[in-house]
């Protein structure tokens, strides 16, 4: 069973890996950055969400640090 998961895993993970963004120019990141300030992107809520996932796990983080000193 862990073979037939290894085996789908891996090429899937290569080909993904193989998808590259093409980079944003600057004028796609200005009006990226105003429609998220404005509430505008496409799929607003969902984008938030993993924004505030993100900046929690940061958090975290940086709280285990602090607290291993």
């Amino acid at each position: 069973m862990k073979k037939a998961v290894l085996l789908f895993a891996l090429p899937l993970a290569l080909a993904l890996a193989a998808c590259d963004q093409k980079p944003k120019s600057s004028t796609e990141q200005v009006k990226d950055k105003v429609n998220d300030a404005l509430d505008r992107r496409p799929n607003e809520k969902l984008k938030d969400a993993a924004e505030d996932l993100r900046d929690g796990a940061k958090s975290a983080v940086k709280d285990l640090k602090e607290a291993g000193k």
